[in-house]
């Protein structure tokens, strides 16, 4: 029996409801038909062109994507700015887009969730609410280790990126109570603090927010870990594959003829560094 992008929608927003997105947000279809057949997902974070012309090049139907292609308001589709050429290019090819933003963040298991599993957490419980939603996450490692064994494991979970991960705070400082949000966390560290973490994931840590938090800190804890905004968010796509599989199946992955695929596609902006030293001192 063929599945429908109604159906699919439809188990997308059981697993991560629209009304949960934050009020700022816009999530859900963009492009597409609810009748049309749907027999291959793509999974990406980003829906950039790269994305949709490897999407449709896949034969993909539908395009599951984390962060919106239409956040912020626009007054032309025209294909001479890159907006209205991915529009363009999705409906041309019957692709059909659909994000999972911040209902994905708030999501029981959700874009955190896959950060504090990479980090190896245990006890894992909400880092902060925003609009009656939780956000980010907060847990326990096995057993205290330095900062820098802490980071070179979760490097070893994340996918590589140009920028690499940036850390403040000693190498051999003892970590062991981890806070943790994919993507831009910088305005969160009073709950950062308040969650008595020893570290702090996340991503887009700006300068002078950053640099007050260590002032706080007046050199101890919380230590700020900075580990890429696509890189943190790109874990998750594993997990919404395996649950909407699932959804679609009514419970066993083998049970669907939906093909899906998570895309290995770096779209991290960033290309090459210069210049980045290693102040953190040895092993």
């Amino acid at each position: 029996m063929s599945v429908l992008l109604r159906d699919v929608l439809t188990a997308l927003d059981a697993l991560y409801p629209p009304e949960t997105a934050l009020g700022w947000d816009r999530v859900g279809l963009v492009t597409g038909d609810p009748d049309q057949p749907v027999r291959r997902i793509h999974l990406a974070v980003d829906p950039t062109l790269a994305v949709i012309d490897e999407a449709i090049a896949a034969g993909a139907d539908l395009l599951i994507t984390h962060h919106p292609l239409l956040l912020r308001g626009i007054h032309s589709v025209a294909t001479t700015f890159a907006k209205g050429a991915a529009i363009t290019r999705a409906v041309v090819a019957d692709l059909a887009i659909f994000c999972a933003h911040t209902n994905a963040d708030v999501a029981d298991p959700g874009v955190s969730d896959a950060l504090a599993a990479a980090c190896g957490l245990t006890q894992v419980r909400p880092l902060d609410i925003e609009d009656g939603q939780p956000l980010g996450r907060v847990g326990e490692l096995a057993a205290p280790t330095t900062l820098r064994a802490f980071v070179e494991a979760l490097a070893a979970q994340l996918p590589p990126t140009a920028g690499g991960i940036r850390v403040s705070g000693p190498a051999t400082a003892s970590v062991c109570r981890v806070a943790v949000l994919g993507g831009s966390g910088d305005d969160r560290f009073a709950a950062v603090r308040a969650a008595g973490a020893d570290v702090y994931v996340t991503a887009d840590l700006r300068h002078h927010p950053a640099s007050e938090a260590r002032e706080e800190a007046r050199g101890g804890p919380p230590y700020l870990v900075d580990a890429g905004h696509w890189a943190t968010e790109w874990l998750w796509l594993a997990s919404a594959q395996e649950r909407l599989l699932a959804a679609l199946s009514g419970g066993s992955p083998e049970g669907t003829t939906v093909e899906t695929y998570v895309s290995t596609l770096r779209t991290d902006p960033w290309d090459f560094v210069v210049g980045a030293i290693d102040a953190g001192g040895a092993h």
